[in-house]
């Protein structure tokens, strides 16, 4: 049997509902918080954890590079990290485009 189950359609999740969702005890999602800056669930005003759908398919992330593809905790935030960076490429890709919608705005206001 999988441990992950199909998510619900919800806005927020509490804790017990990520983890039977994912398939990771409560004690590790807290832990896996302090671990991992991209899981950042919002808290009630009771303190109550109420995590986002991203942040549930992030953790399901982080427990595939942890458990199947064995990477070390330090190793699992540096993949993650380095995959979010923008290349180089993408930012003279994006910036080139700017220029060209500035160079058409100042066009049609002259």
């Amino acid at each position: 049997m999988s441990s992950e189950v199909k998510r619900p359609d919800k806005l927020y999740y509490r804790i017990g509902e990520v983890s039977t969702l994912t398939g990771v005890p409560s004690y590790v999602l807290r832990f896996w918080e302090g671990e991992f800056p991209s899981i950042k669930p919002r808290r009630t005003e009771s303190g109550q954890r109420l995590y986002r759908p991203v942040d549930v398919e992030r953790i399901r992330e982080i427990k595939d590079l942890l458990h199947r593809q064995k990477f070390t905790i330090q190793g699992a935030r540096q993949f993650l990290r380095q995959r979010e960076a923008p290349t180089e490429t993408d930012l003279h890709a994006e910036l080139a485009f700017l220029r060209k919608e500035l160079l058409a705005i100042r066009k049609l206001l002259s």
